[in-house]
C-alpha cells in the first residue's frame, strides 16, 4: 500500500482504501491522506533521526490529549518504529492552515478577523489546563537541543549564535501550555475562525512568548494586522528585545 506497500495499521484501515501523497511538511515527514470505508485519516513517515524523533514527540502528544478534548487537535490512531522508519496515523480534518487563509481573503476586514481569531485561539491555549505536564525548564532544555543539533550539522543556526542565546536569555516567565511551532502553517481555519492545531511536536509546558513570537512573524511588519492580534491575544505583549531572542534567535535551530 505505502512504503514499499508495507501494510501499515492494517487493524484500522483494513484493506480497501485510497491513497493520496500529500506535500511534505517541511521535509521533515511524507504525508498520506487515505480514504476507507470506515474514515479518512493522516498518515506521517519520517525517515531521519531528528525528524523520527519529533514524530514520536507529536505521537505522545496527541495520545495524551486524547484524554482531554479542551485543547484541539487531530484524534491520535497509532504510532509504528520500524528499523528505517516511523509513521504516525491521525485523523484527517477539514479545514485550511491560516497562511492559506489569509493568501484567499478578499478584504483587509477579512484578514483582521482571522488574525483576531488566531490570537484568541492562542490566548485560549496559554491559559488552559491539561494533562499535558514537565518537570524541566523548557528553555534550558531547547539550548541543549539546539547545541546538539548545531555540532551535527542539523541546524541553520550557527554556534556562535547560540552562544548568544545562552548567555543572554530573557527574564523567566511562569511556563504555560504552549504549541511549541505556532505559525500560520500550524493552525487550521474553519469557517471563518482558527480552530485547530496541527503539527504538535512541541506542545508542552514552555515560555508562551516563543508561540507568540513564532504567530505574529508573518504580519509583524502589518500594524493593521498585528494590531487585530493583539485584539484577541491580550495576555502579553511581546518586546522587541524577546521577539528578536525567540524568532530571529531560537527559532533558527528548530
Amino acid at each position: 500500500m505505502i512504503m514499499n506497500d508495507r501494510k501499515l495499521f492494517a487493524d484500522i484501515l483494513g484493506e480497501k482504501m485510497m491513497v493520496d501523497k500529500l506535500p511534505e511538511q517541511g521535509c521533515t515527514s511524507k504525508v498520506y491522506k487515505i480514504v476507507t470505508q470506515d474514515g479518512i485519516y493522516i498518515m506521517k513517515s519520517a525517515t531521519k533521526e531528528k525528524y523520527r524523533e519529533w514524530l514520536k514527540s507529536e505521537a505522545e502528544v496527541l495520545q495524551t490529549l486524547s484524554c482531554d478534548d479542551s485543547i484541539p487537535v487531530p484524534k491520535y490512531y497509532g504510532f509504528i518504529e520500524e528499523e528505517d522508519a516511523s509513521h504516525l496515523l491521525m485523523s484527517f480534518e477539514d479545514g485550511i492552515t491560516l497562511t492559506a487563509a489569509i493568501r484567499n481573503a478578499g478584504t483587509i476586514k477579512e484578514k483582521q478577523r482571522l488574525v483576531r481569531s488566531f490570537g484568541q485561539f492562542i490566548n485560549r491555549l496559554h491559559k488552559q489546563e491539561a494533562c499535558l505536564k514537565s518537570e524541566t525548564d523548557w528553555l534550558e532544555t531547547q539550548l541543549a537541543r539546539a547545541r546538539v543539533y548545531a555540532e551535527s550539522g542539523q541546524a541553520d543556526g550557527s554556534l556562535t549564535l547560540l552562544e548568544q542565546l545562552e548567555r543572554d536569555q530573557p527574564k523567566k516567565v511562569k511556563q504555560t501550555i504552549i504549541h511549541g511551532d505556532c505559525t500560520t502553517d500550524n493552525v487550521l481555519v474553519v469557517d471563518g475562525k482558527v480552530r485547530l492545531f496541527i503539527d504538535v511536536a512541541g506542545m508542552t509546558l514552555g515560555d508562551p512568548r516563543y508561540d507568540e513570537s513564532l504567530a505574529i512573524r508573518k504580519f509583524r511588519d502589518k500594524p493593521e494586522l498585528l494590531a487585530s492580534f493583539y485584539e484577541g491575544y491580550t495576555r502579553y505583549l511581546v518586546s522587541d528585545e524577546e521577539y528578536r531572542y525567540f524568532e530571529k534567535g531560537l527559532y533558527e535551530f528548530f
